[in-house]
């Protein structure tokens, strides 16, 4: 059987350059919310020698989760999964980037384990995981998203829907969405552990693609205190995703890499 690896969010981006540093040996699904653009990503992995398929899924919805899930299994043994869709600030209100950015997680990861038997799951999180005040953390309110949807989105959204300004408010429940994801990617390496499924997380910095666009005017001050003060390029994270999810990095789990140039550790070093 082919050896399967499969991209959410897989159609551009980093989750498409993430696709360009795997082996070529590895059959690719590529997945998100809009045909036209997979089929184009599809044709020119195709062009570099890959084998890769197109399938839309909606990550906030667990059975379109669970048909992506099965179509990889039909294609070969699923032993890669990266999971880099997800949406920003500047996309959706509150609620939305909490269901597609943690809640689709939850999804992702439950759905695919019960398709693996041995592999890596790599969840792309963001440094905005690392902007929440301590005591916005709660592990009890996070546990909630596997047993309790609407308790959890409820407890989620509290803070948020207390800030008027409707981009604020995005923003506070996008960094509550990135740090759960780092939160559950550690879970699920213990909970997965056992079966021979190792799970990490990786948190970009802003980033020059479409979506690190969007939010450069708002997010973009944090580029002062990167060390090179400079956004990364879809190109150096797709390295450093494939690089985690690379088979030979078998002891690297149950963490979260942190690739934003500096920029979360710039202010204990640069006066600005």
């Amino acid at each position: 059987m082919k050896r399967v690896c499969v991209i959410t969010g897989g159609g551009s981006g980093m989750g498409l350059s993430a696709a360009k540093f795997l082996p070529k040996d590895i059959l690719i699904v590529l997945a998100g919310r809009t045909l036209s653009k997979l089929d184009h990503a599809v044709k020119e992995l195709a062009g570099l020698g890959y084998e890769a398929y197109a399938q839309v899924c909606d990550t906030q919805n667990r059975k379109s989760v669970h048909e992506l899930a099965l179509f990889a299994q039909d294609k070969g043994q699923v032993q890669t999964l990266i999971h880099s869709a997800g949406i920003s600030p500047g996309m959706a209100d509150a609620e939305a980037l909490l269901r597609i950015n943690a809640l689709g997680t939850v999804y992702i990861n439950e759905e695919f384990a019960k398709v693996m038997d041995h592999g890596v799951i790599v969840d792309i999180s963001s440094n905005s995981a690392y902007a929440l005040p301590g005591f916005l953390v709660s592990e009890k309110t996070y546990a909630l998203a596997s047993t309790d949807e609407t308790a959890f989105l409820k407890k989620c959204l509290r803070l948020p829907r207390l800030i008027r300004d409707p981009y604020k408010q995005a923003g506070l429940a996008y960094a509550i969405s990135k740090n759960f994801v780092v939160w559950y990617a550690q879970k699920c390496a213990f909970q997965y552990g056992p079966k021979g499924i190792r799970v990490c997380s990786l948190s970009p910095g802003l980033i020059a693609t479409d979506m690190g666009r969007l939010e450069e005017k708002e997010g973009g001050a944090m580029l002062a205190y990167s060390a090179q003060e400079r956004m990364g390029t879809p190109e150096e994270l797709g390295f450093a995703i494939a690089m985690a999810a690379d088979e030979r990095n078998g002891y690297l789990c149950g963490v979260d890499i942190l690739v934003d140039g500096g920029s979360t550790n710039g202010k204990r070093f640069k006066r600005r």
